[in-house]
C-alpha cells in the first residue's frame, strides 16, 4: 500500500492523464468512424476510395509508427501543438479505422429495402443515412464499437513513450524513487481495469436499451 499511499498524486495524474486521453480520442474516432464509414457506402466514387484508403492504411499501420508520424512528423511541416493534442489525433484516427468498419458492418445488416423505400420518398442519400440506416445499424454495433474503444484505453499507454501524462508512464518515475516495480504495475493495473470497466459498463446500458435482442 506504501507504493499507492506515498505516491497518490502521482498515480492521481496519470489515471487523470490517460481518462482525459480516452475521452477525447474517443470522441474523435467515433466522428471519424461514423464520417468514414458514410464515405464507404456513399454513391459517390471518390467518398468511397477516400474511405477506403484511410481504413486500410491506419488498419494496417503500427499505432506506435503513426505515433511517430504524428508526433514528431507533423511538426516537420509546421503544426505545433502539444503532444497530448498529437497523442489524441493518433489515438483517434487509428481507432476509427476500426470502429468505421464495425459500424459499415451495421449498415449492411439493415435490409436494402429500407434505403429504396426513403429513396422513394424523395430523401436524399444523406437523409437516408442519418434518419434510416445508420439508427438501425446502431443498435447491432454497440458491444463492437464498445470493445473499440476499450481497446483505445489500453492502446493510450503508448502516450506515455511521447512525454504524454498518463497511467503507465508514472512506473518510470517510482522505478527511479526506489519504490517496487511489481508493486507499482499492480496498482497501474488496477487503474486500467477501472477505466475499462467503466467503459464497458456505460456501452452493457446501451446494449440492454437500445441493442438487438439475440
Amino acid at each position: 500500500m506504501d507504493v499507492l499511499t506515498d505516491n497518490f498524486s502521482t498515480f492521481g495524474e496519470g489515471f487523470v492523464g490517460t481518462v482525459e486521453l480516452t475521452f477525447f480520442a474517443s470522441i474523435l474516432a467515433l466522428v471519424l468512424g461514423f464520417l468514414m464509414a458514410s464515405f464507404r457506402v456513399a454513391p459517390v466514387g471518390s467518398f468511397r476510395v477516400f474511405g477506403t484508403v484511410w481504413v486500410t492504411v491506419l488498419r494496417n499501420t503500427p499505432l506506435t509508427l503513426l505515433f511517430f508520424a504524428v508526433l514528431l512528423g507533423l511538426p516537420r511541416f509546421g503544426l505545433v501543438l502539444p503532444f497530448k493534442v498529437f497523442a489524441v489525433l493518433a489515438l483517434g484516427c487509428y481507432t476509427s479505422a476500426f470502429i468505421c468498419e464495425a459500424i459499415r458492418s451495421g449498415i449492411n445488416t439493415v435490409p436494402k429495402g429500407q434505403g429504396e423505400a426513403a429513396r422513394s420518398l424523395g430523401m436524399s442519400f444523406g437523409q437516408t443515412l442519418s434518419m434510416v440506416v445508420l439508427p438501425q445499424a446502431f443498435r447491432s454495433v454497440i458491444a463492437p464499437v464498445g470493445s473499440n474503444l476499450i481497446a483505445l484505453a489500453k492502446n493510450s499507454a503508448i502516450a506515455g513513450a511521447f512525454s504524454v501524462t498518463e497511467l503507465l508512464g508514472t512506473y518510470k518515475t517510482l522505478s527511479e524513487l526506489g519504490y517496487n516495480i511489481v508493486w507499482t504495475f499492480v496498482w497501474i493495473a488496477l487503474g486500467y481495469l477501472i477505466i475499462t470497466l467503466a467503459i464497458s459498463a456505460i456501452f452493457n446500458v446501451l446494449e440492454k436499451r437500445w441493442g438487438v435482442a439475440r
